[in-house]
């Protein structure tokens, strides 16, 4: 094998291809490439960072779900359970009330007996006054039997 003059350019234009290559080619290529693998994994941390956060996220509502069915549950049982006391409640003060108007309505009744008796003790005095006046016209003086008369009221 001869080494001739072509072979010999061909080596030195090689050689400056190459030492061109690296020198002005080759380092904003690895750069770029360099680059975009920074921004290729940052974007995976940053779907995974994602992830974790959406996770997370989706705990906290069903924490938050679980705490509102929870209070939702305690406020239901809380306001039946007033209801059931404002029943209650109701119900004794219409018994009380009840009982009341009935006291009322005995005393009503037993004043309206006792003015009932009283007026019948009037009139059946005023009756035995006048039937023994009309029988014993000539004896009777309303003065002088007024405590005679007063007794016989007293005891009907």
């Amino acid at each position: 094998m001869e080494f001739n003059a072509t072979l010999l350019g061909q080596a030195i234009t090689f050689a400056i291809l190459v030492w061109f290559t690296m020198k002005f080619v080759w380092p904003p290529l690895t750069n770029m490439m360099e680059e975009r693998a920074k921004r290729i994994a940052d974007g995976l941390a940053a779907a995974e960072r994602g992830k974790q956060d959406l996770q997370a996220a989706e705990k906290r509502v069903a924490e938050e779900l679980s705490k509102a069915r929870h209070s939702a549950t305690e406020i239901l049982m809380a306001a039946e359970k007033r209801a059931s006391q404002i029943v209650e409640e109701a119900k004794d003060a219409a018994r009380s009330e009840g009982a009341r108007i009935v006291a009322e309505a005995k005393s009503e009744v037993d004043q309206e007996v006792l003015r009932a008796k009283e007026a019948l003790r009037t009139q059946v005095a005023d009756l035995a006054i006048a039937g023994a006046e009309k029988i014993l016209r000539q004896e009777i003086d309303p003065a002088k039997h007024a405590d005679l008369l007063a007794s016989i009221k007293a005891e009907f």
